[in-house]
């Protein structure tokens, strides 16, 4: 699996023995970090990542679904490139939540006790990276298209338009279906049972670099030259004028850092220091960093709504038309019109 990584019904059992953590004299001539007797780390986290990404799932899932109308309204209304990238990447944390959290955490891991056939879970795991990278580098787009907005206006508008913003879309999509495909032969740290292959060190490499590195980077340099670009208006006594996309693109890159390093640093450290597969420290904390990872797919709602006065607006539209709807839906014929104009009368 991409993030977690279930154990599949081929693997082969092994027999439990102490944890070599250097606390066990036996083990004191094996020379480097990996031993060569396999041991399974306990999961000490118990049944909390169960309940956390239950609750995770039904929040998360329906709040995605109401940023998605929302945005769809603001980007059919208004046109704005910056609408249509922040739906995309709305729709790929839904992938993400179906893909990850609910097939891969909950189907796979607590229903089905990861007695999954090795091709399901590979074959899950190019779905799963491909929502991963389709995710981050739609945001790649929106800081791109910010960047060219505010560093670069007159350009901006004249070549800006939503013909241009989808193709963008579709690219950017298809690229991170293919870029999946290679992880197919991921081997999730939980059965790093043998020192790491080339192959595993590669695409452990490259998850890291196309998923975190790379984009943060790219964060990195434009959002630095939106600010400088911001600062200097302010210097020359221009109003610095931010915009609500601007706030949002700053306020999506810098959770999406945030949350993301822990998980890339816990999969560096099980690379080169210590594996998940005997050392329960490392198996705890990764599975806290893959918790904390899968939050990127839910806060950009409270975000929307702290930033945007007009996007709560949006929101409450839209709650206030699918109440409505049931309501008409649930009254008899006769008082359907009644209510209707009621509605109506009340916007006038």
């Amino acid at each position: 699996m991409g993030l977690a990584g279930p154990e599949t019904a081929a693997q082969p059992r092994v027999t439990l023995l102490p944890t070599l953590n250097g606390s066990d004299p036996i083990y004191d001539d094996v020379d480097g970090p990996w031993p060569e007797i396999p041991e399974r780390s306990p999961c000490v986290a118990g049944i909390i990542p169960v309940i956390y990404y239950s609750v995770l799932l039904s929040l998360g899932l329906p709040v995605n679904l109401l940023t998605t109308v929302a945005l769809a309204r603001l980007a059919a209304r208004t046109r704005k490139p910056s609408y249509h990238y922040l739906l995309a990447l709305t729709a790929s944390d839904i992938v993400t939540q179906v893909v990850i959290v609910f097939v891969g955490f909950l189907l796979q891991g607590a229903v089905l006790a990861r007695q999954v056939p090795q091709a399901v879970v590979r074959t899950a795991n190019i779905l799963e990276f491909a929502a991963n990278h389709a995710s981050v580098w739609i945001a790649v787009l929106l800081t791109v298209d910010r960047y060219n907005a505010v560093c670069r206006p007159l350009r901006h508008r004249a070549t800006a338009s939503p013909g241009k913003t989808h193709r963008a879309i579709a690219t950017v999509l298809g690229v991170a279906l293919l870029t999946g495909i290679p992880f197919y032969w991921w081997l999730d740290v939980w059965r790093d049972a043998d020192p790491p292959s080339t192959m595993d060190e590669v695409l452990k490499w490259a998850h890291c670099l196309i998923v975190y590195f790379i984009p943060c980077n790219v964060f990195l340099v434009t959002n630095s030259a939106i600010i400088l670009r911001l600062r200097k208006r302010s210097q020359r006594g221009l109003r610095p004028w931010v915009s609500k996309s601007t706030a949002i693109l700053l306020g999506v890159t810098s959770l999406f850092a945030l949350l993301w390093a822990p998980r890339i640093c816990v999969m560096l450290y099980h690379l080169y220091v210590a594996p998940v597969h005997r050392d329960w420290r490392v198996h705890l904390v990764l599975d806290i960093a893959n918790m904390v990872a899968m939050l990127n797919t839910v806060v950009n709602f409270g975000l929307y709504c702290f930033i945007s006065k007009t996007f709560r607006a949006t929101v409450r539209q839209v709650i206030h038309d699918a109440h409505m709807s049931c309501t008409v839906k649930s009254q008899p014929k006769g008082t359907e019109v009644e209510l209707v104009l009621k509605s109506v009368g009340a916007e006038i």
